[in-house]
């Protein structure tokens, strides 16, 4: 969800970028208006100023991963909907790379809502540049696969390794990459504000011993 790495461009394998650019801000707008929210009220929903959503309608600015991250968690739209990829009748979740500057973001959801799943890959040194934190709406679940991530949280400044989870409100400012010359993988889970993720385990049946003969 949001990689807080920086602004960076939206690329699919579905069709050439550009292309794929050049639909996104009619979507927004008939997103926005079929629902009838205004760009004040989305503006306060999502953090995100009015006159940057005012650009992204009318193809002003290039959008980020970070942006439409939280106009799909808004709108409780697949971030699919919003860049215009094909749709399909397979209930199967087929995978659709979104790369920003080399990373690669893998959509594992499919439905409007909830939890939304996200596989991040990272190549060595990524996001590039002096972090910038930043704030959004939502609660945030980080799982590393493999590699470490770097994670600025607040004040705090974290290193999650391989089998490492941080979960955390996106209203406190945030940014997380790679900070070495190896990949790094991240399971990323996204939810509504509030609603934490939470992990159960079933309990190991008893063991009897069995009754002396």
């Amino acid at each position: 969800m949001a990689n807080d790495g920086g602004p960076a461009d939206i690329a699919t394998t579905a069709a050439a970028p550009d292309e794929v650019l050049a639909t996104v801000g009619p979507r927004l707008r008939a997103l926005r208006q079929q629902r009838g929210v205004t760009l004040a009220q989305l503006a306060a929903a999502t953090g995100i100023s009015v006159s940057t959503l005012s650009r992204l309608e009318a193809g002003g600015r290039r959008p980020t991963l970070e942006l439409l991250l939280a106009l799909a968690r808004f709108h409780r739209v697949p971030l699919d909907d919003l860049v215009g990829a094909p749709e399909t009748g397979d209930p199967r979740v087929h995978a659709r790379p979104v790369v920003r500057f080399g990373i690669t973001i893998v959509p594992l959801t499919r439905r409007p809502g909830g939890v939304q799943a996200y596989k991040m890959i990272y190549p060595a040194r990524m996001p590039a540049g002096e972090p910038a934190q930043q704030v959004h709406e939502g609660y945030e679940w980080l799982y590393v696969l493999s590699g470490r991530c770097r994670l600025l949280l607040g004040p705090h400044d974290l290193t999650l390794d391989a089998g490492e989870v941080a979960e955390f409100d996106t209203r406190t400012p945030h940014w997380f990459g790679n900070p070495l010359d190896t990949p790094l993988e991240i399971l990323s889970l996204f939810g509504p504000q509030g609603e934490r993720l939470h992990v159960r385990a079933r309990p190991s049946p008893v063991r009897r011993d069995p009754d002396p003969a």
